[in-house]
């Protein structure tokens, strides 16, 4: 690492650097102590104090700063109203300019684009000394009532003029170094320019005419030793890209640099890297919604929404500590076994507990909602913030929150430490009461507007950091991977907006002065003496890429071609995955549904693990109602409607419609649907009930049938299985016999392929082997959504019954024998099969 360094052009162009910087001090007869040099990044502050040394040896040494850096030594602190560059305070105070401008009823929509474009020109703002900046102000005025005088831009123009407004009138850091005298202790400033124009170090500057100097850090050098590496799709990238830099390490080239292009691309890389022990520092961080923590006390939010899902519910008491897990899991299995319970504000203590509500999961359900009642209501947001610490706290989630470096910067981002909502409380803005999905909302930018950076390696191998802050430090190597046309435009579109005329007014750099800096920046990257350039063929969609503008270029000027894939091939011993081929003999099969059945027929692995070792998925409790939903909905509707009718008969009519009606609403009561989201079965209702009662009218005329029994449980024991099921409905026919019926929602034309085919129909032959009657009939009512009622009747129902049964008996006796029963599932038979996973079909060899 020492011999790369010394030998690289960014230690001799810092070496250089300082030469010119202590030549600047000797023809001002400036004091190092008295001479103050701006560097334009923090990362090349050592690397600077190190090439002094080396330039000037032992004494003394000029300040190295940044402008940052320098500011932030000011005693400062900003005034209510003043741009903060924190992401909740702020939210706070755009608010509150919102409001004074008559937009409160589009704060929701405007405050989050507010402090991005406040913050935009905040940088600007802070660069004109204040005795200029009503000045600034008035020039920048013009500009934005000239450029967004159209009615479709009325949000835009009201956001650029308040963002204007709130930055010409905040104080910054940066005022006290304008004040008189602030620098009157200063005989030199020397400003090192980096890629990217610095308006308060041009500020300062001008203070100290005479005083100041202006050095460029950038110098031309020849270019390093560039190879091209072009990818199949991202994945391809990110492990050619791991490898490129595994490469490097290994021939001793460190610190390698990681290009962060594509911040996704660089996720997947550095996972690798991790994974084969490579120390990296990542400078560039992720957003702390990201991270664990985070997302707890996210979770921990919106499960206290007064409408929040039983899923998300659950996820909560998952995790956290203060339950145990086998209470929660046994909450889980009572919520998931009780039925419609989508959202958690419809769960009962009777869906819990015993039949009188009470037990030990009734308590539990009562000690939870105990704990959602606290944050209901409207409150303050210092207010909010205490009832979400005290909620942390009863759910066991504080102490590892503040025991996690992520943790620790959600505590301090939210003020959730002891004493920081006090910050809150000295804040007007801050006195307005907000619902909890209004504090949600706040919680949630501020964790999108956070970075966090982990613990840092001491020796680090690689460094993940952009390409503009490579500027003046010794790489031994770089890795660029996201070289596409998309990902590394040369002139990509200025952010946030402001259009050219008012970037230019308000000092904001243009897309040309971006392109500029970008080009530059590319062209330090490529100095440095080895470096790799990976681009992708496409992405995840199949959209065709091509290699970045400057990629092309480089490559007409160098000549370059492609280099050979850098992966190191890998000799993996062959593991087949064979078809599962086991045994039930020891699970007894005591009892049978029709379903069950079914599941045999179509893949006896499927019967195996789902029915003989009971596996099965745990569905989604608040999936939207479906198909599915609507016809559950419509079994029990049906089934209330004929008991009622039957006990109160009335004609055909509007007696009939009202009763329907009448299950209908009961029904829907009773399964706990949500109106808004019941609403498109619902508006179909009308047409279904009255196509329903119509073919009924018809049925009874007809068949001279008389209703029997609704979802009735009928079983028949057969050898060492019962046969068990629940029937829709029997209807005594004018001849005597019996019809069974099972209702459909699916097409008639998929009802009559079942019945076409001898053996291929269980479900009606199972009901009536669970009859002991070989004169009775039997049917599929299909029940159409658009109106339609139609009866499908299987015309063989005592030979498919006999078949079905002697089935059924040879299909026990062999697996009690030890048969193998192995996965034949093909089609829709495996297409939402929950043991698809099991068996690996989609491995198989």
């Amino acid at each position: 690492m020492d011999a790369i360094a010394i030998d690289h052009p960014a230690t001799g162009a810092m070496q250089l650097l300082m030469g010119r910087v202590r030549a600047l001090m000797t023809a001002c007869g400036a004091h190092p102590a008295h001479t103050v040099v701006l560097m334009p990044y923090v990362h090349v502050l050592s690397h600077a104090r190190t090439a002094w040394a080396l330039e000037a040896g032992d004494g003394f040494a000029p300040r190295f700063e940044t402008t940052r850096s320098w500011c932030g030594a000011m005693s400062f602190e900003p005034h209510a109203d003043s741009i903060a560059m924190d992401m909740g305070r702020d939210l706070l105070t755009a608010r509150a300019w919102l409001e004074r401008a008559g937009l409160r009823q589009h704060a929701d929509l405007l405050a989050g684009r507010l402090v991005e474009a406040a913050w935009q020109i905040a940088p600007a703002a802070a660069a004109v000394p204040p005795s200029q900046r009503d000045a600034w102000a008035a020039n920048a005025r013009a500009a934005i009532s000239a450029s967004l005088d159209s009615p479709v831009l009325a949000f835009e123009a009201a956001t650029a003029r308040i963002a204007l407004e709130w930055a010409a009138a905040s104080s910054y850091a940066a005022d006290a170094l304008f004040a008189p005298g602030a620098m009157d202790g200063v005989e030199l400033l020397v400003v090192v320019e980096g890629l990217q124009r610095d308006p308060l170090a041009q500020a300062l500057a001008a203070q100290l005419p005479g005083k100041s100097h202006a050095l460029a850090l950038f110098a031309q050098a020849p270019l390093g030793e560039v190879r091209l590496y072009e990818a199949v799709d991202p994945a391809n990238e990110a492990e050619q890209a791991a490898s490129c830099v595994i490469a490097h390490v290994n021939a001793g080239r460190v610190p390698v640099a990681l290009g962060a292009i594509d911040r996704v691309l660089t996720r997947r890389v550095h996972a690798m890297l991790d994974a084969r022990g490579v120390a990296v520092r990542d400078e560039t961080g992720w957003k702390l919604s990201t991270t664990r923590r985070a997302a707890d006390v996210m979770l921990a939010l919106k499960a206290c929404g007064w409408n929040a899902s039983t899923d998300a519910v659950i996820d909560w008491l998952k995790n956290a500590p203060a339950l145990s897990s086998g209470s929660v899991l046994g909450l889980e299995r009572r919520v998931r076994r009780a039925e419609f319970v989508r959202e958690w504000r419809s769960l009962r203590a009777q869906d819990v507990g015993d039949e009188n509500g009470e037990g030990a999961l009734a308590l539990l359900l009562e000690e939870v909602q105990g704990w959602r009642e606290t944050m209901q209501g409207q409150k303050s947001v210092a207010q909010w913030v205490l009832a979400l610490r005290e909620l942390l706290k009863l759910s066991g989630q504080w102490m590892p929150l503040v025991r996690d470096a992520a943790g620790a910067g959600v505590v301090g981002a939210l003020r959730l430490a002891q004493g920081d909502e006090d910050e809150l409380l000295d804040l007007p803005q801050a006195a307005r009461r907000w619902t909890l999905d209004e504090f949600i909302a706040w919680v949630n930018d501020i964790l999108e507007a956070e970075s966090f950076k982990p613990e840092q390696a001491s020796r680090e191998q690689v460094v993940i950091l952009p390409v503009s802050q490579m500027l003046g430090r010794p790489f031994g190597a770089l890795v660029m991977p996201g070289c596409d046309e998309k990902r590394l435009s040369p002139s990509p579109e200025p952010a946030g907006i402001w259009t050219p005329e008012q970037r230019t007014v308000l000092g904001l750099p243009l897309r040309e002065t971006t392109e500029d800096e970008i080009r530059a920046g590319w062209r330090n990257a490529v100095q440095t003496p080895h470096c790799d350039v990976l681009w992708r063929k496409s992405d995840e969609s199949g959209e065709p890429l091509l290699p970045s503008p400057l990629v092309q270029a480089l490559q007409l000027e160098l000549g370059l071609h492609l280099q050979p894939d850098p992966r190191v091939a890998v000799v993996a011993q062959a593991q087949p995955i064979e078809r599962p081929m086991p045994t039930g003999n020891l699970l007894p099969i005591t009892q049978l549904s029709a379903s069950a059945y079914s599941d045999l027929r179509s893949c006896p692995y499927r019967f195996f693990s789902m029915r003989q070792l009971g596996l099965q998925e745990a569905d989604e409790i608040d999936t939207e109602v479906g198909k599915r939903d609507f016809g559950n909905w419509l079994h029990k509707v049906l089934g209330e409607f004929h008991e009622a009718l039957h006990e109160s008969w009335e004609p055909a009519g509007a007696k009939r419609v009202r009763l329907l009606d009448t299950a209908a609403d009961k029904v829907t009561s009773e399964m706990r649907f949500d109106e808004s989201e019941f609403l498109p079965f619902a508006a179909a209702w009308p047409g279904v009930r009255d196509g329903y009662l119509d073919w009924l009218a018809r049925h009874e005329e007809k068949e001279g049938a008389t209703f029997v029994e609704a979802e009735g449980k009928h079983e028949l024991q057969l050898g060492a299985v019962k046969l068990v099921g629940r029937i829709d409905r029997i209807d005594r026919l004018r001849d005597g016999s019996q019809l069974v019926m099972d209702y459909k929602t699916e097409a008639a034309a998929a009802s009559s392929k079942r019945v076409s085919r001898a053996g291929e129909d269980t479900q009606l032959a199972f009901y009536a082997a669970l009859l002991h009657d070989d004169t009775l009939r039997a049917a599929y009512v299909n029940v159409g959504e658009r109106g339609e009622t139609r009866m499908v009747e299987q015309e063989r129902i005592v030979q498919e019954r006999d078949m079905l049964v002697e089935g059924i008996l040879h299909d026990m006796t062999r697996i009690a024998a030890g048969q193998k029963m192995p996965a034949l599932g093909e089609g829709k038979a495996c297409e939402f099969c929950g043991a698809r996973g099991l068996c690996r079909k989609d491995s198989w060899s």
